[in-house]
């Protein structure tokens, strides 16, 4: 039975930066080995260009970004490529680069996540009005928003306002609750939502009547400028029947 030599990307070697390819990776290795230096210097600036051509589009316009490139052609040669970066580009070891401190959750997105973490500094603010018909209004707005983002992330399930309103004292530890004989919450997310296509009904009737005004737009213009043509064109006939004369 006749055998057939295939090599596997398993037994192939680590590509370091995948994003690359392997092809990219195996030019790195080529031109680290090219005894002319004039020619390997050559190519592995033709190489970094190549790099360039296959990244994203808007990493083009940073900076910082071909200085990015040259780092990891060097990574990727194991340090041991005798070329010179151009001027300005500083090559810098893995463990010589400054990292990023990892950035932590906020402590108030840990409690009832499905709200998201803005429900929770619209709670503080409440907490801190006065007491009164205002801040009344204000935590039925944000009972009916916890309403509408509880219910966008639990389709499946049917949410009564009593689970908001008990998911509303937690969170403002028994700080707000909402006021005896209040709307319902779909109710009031449906009238905020009526007052928004309201006022986009109403940004396109006005713009619809400042277009069918008289003389107004291009159309005016266009009415003016033939006016002012037959007239003109009127006053040319009688001069030149006058010339005839």
């Amino acid at each position: 039975m006749n055998r057939l030599d295939i090599e596997y990307n398993t037994e192939r070697s680590h590509i370091r930066f995948p994003e690359y390819g392997r092809s990219i990776q195996e030019m790195i290795i080529h031109a680290k080995n090219i005894e002319n230096p004039g020619l390997r210097q050559k190519t592995v600036e033709s190489i970094v260009g190549l790099m360039i051509q296959l990244g994203p589009s808007g990493n083009k316009n940073m900076d910082d970004y071909r200085e990015k490139l040259w780092n990891h052609v060097f990574e990727i040669a194991d340090y041991e490529l005798d070329a010179t970066p151009p001027p300005g580009i500083i090559i810098r070891r893995v463990e010589e680069r400054a990292k990023a401190a990892p950035l932590g959750y906020p402590a108030s997105a840990t409690r009832y996540r499905h709200y998201g973490n803005s429900i929770q500094a619209l709670i503080k603010k409440a907490i801190e009005m006065p007491e009164g018909s205002k801040k009344e209004g204000f935590v039925e707005v944000i009972a009916s928003y916890m309403k509408l983002a509880y219910k966008t992330w639990n389709k499946e399930h049917y949410v009564s306002d009593d689970i908001v309103k008990e998911d509303l004292e937690n969170l403002s530890d028994g700080q707000l609750a909402l006021h005896e004989g209040h709307d319902s919450l779909d109710k009031l997310a449906a009238g905020a939502g009526k007052h928004d296509k309201d006022r986009i009904r109403s940004n396109s009737n006005n713009q619809r009547n400042r277009k069918q005004r008289p003389g107004g737009g291009n159309n005016g213009n266009q009415r003016n400028n033939r006016n002012s043509n037959s007239s003109n064109q009127r006053n040319n006939g009688g001069n030149f029947r006058k010339r005839k004369k």
